[in-house]
């Protein structure tokens, strides 16, 4: 009989996979990165090297990478990575895994930073991200406007830390500071542009959700209260207060709550919606507001 190889061993695990209830299209990803992981390998490597018998040690530890995501554990939280805005951010249980479409914001934050006129001015811009979880946010910023000082908030001291690790890594620690709070209190300094990524999803919609979502991402970066808005509604009472004139605010929202959002803001009076941005999928996403001049 022929021995296995690392291709027949991928083979297998995409059929676990797909028995536990991963479509067919994301157990085949899953399976190759999973092996590349346990191996250590870049995709050049691993197709160089499917026809060839798996190195010595690889099968447990690939065994139990597949078993956890047959629990349907998300991929991120078993390699401990997930790319954001072209960087591999560190991730863990303790963070919100970063999805594509928050890097709207990033690129809504720069464009109003460019139009504010601060992005080369001493000392400025002023960026706080509220629930920063894994940091991708602020990091990204960090990276993107080198003259930024950053804060980065979260009710989470284990967040903090995966935050905090994210930044040593990205070399943007020595311009980010890091606090622990709810949404912006307790922040005394006017920020040029406040983003933020919050929980925004029904508690009764908790049922929905996917399997790797609902089970192991964590309910506090999930879920905002009977209709998904509670935290929006603090965050946007808070962001006024916190915001220089002409300052904005940028946030992320959940399916079928940009109505209620524009309602939201204009209740308020002292900022206005100057657009929202939809994701790949034509899906109304991104809020960008400006604080009024007054």
């Amino acid at each position: 009989m022929p021995a296995m190889t690392l291709h027949d061993q991928i083979a297998r695990a995409r059929d676990r996979l797909v028995r536990a209830g991963v479509s067919a299209r994301e157990a085949d990803l899953d399976a190759r990165l999973l092996a590349r992981h346990v191996l250590g390998w870049d995709t050049a490597r691993l197709l160089t090297g499917l026809r060839d018998a798996p190195p010595p040690g690889f099968a447990a530890p690939f065994d139990a990478a597949v078993t956890r995501r047959e629990r349907h554990e998300p991929i991120a939280y078993i390699t401990g990575v997930r790319e954001f805005w072209g960087l591999p951010f560190d991730v863990s249980p303790d963070v919100l895994v970063p999805r594509p479409e928050t890097e709207l914001i990033v690129e809504e934050a720069v464009t109003a930073l460019r139009e504010s006129g601060v992005w080369a001015s001493p000392g400025r811009p002023i960026i706080v991200d509220v629930g920063t979880g894994s940091g991708c946010l602020a990091v990204a910023l960090a990276r993107e406007c080198p003259s930024a000082r950053v804060v980065a908030t979260d009710i989470s001291a284990a967040a903090l830390r995966v935050a905090r690790r994210n930044a040593l890594r990205f070399e943007t620690a020595a311009r980010t500071r890091f606090v622990r709070t709810h949404l912006l209190s307790g922040l005394g300094a006017a920020a040029d542009l406040i983003v933020s990524n919050p929980p925004y999803v029904p508690t009764a919609d908790a049922a929905t959700l996917p399997p790797d979502v609902r089970t192991h991402e964590p309910p506090v970066a999930l879920f905002a209260g009977p209709d998904g808005l509670s935290l929006i509604r603090e965050l946007l009472d808070q962001a006024a207060d916190h915001l220089r004139p002409g300052g904005w605010l940028i946030f992320e929202f959940g399916f079928g709550q940009a109505d209620a959002v524009q309602e939201l803001i204009s209740a308020r009076g002292r900022c206005t919606i100057t657009r929202i941005r939809s994701d790949l999928q034509g899906i109304p996403r991104t809020a960008v507001v400006r604080r009024l001049d007054r």
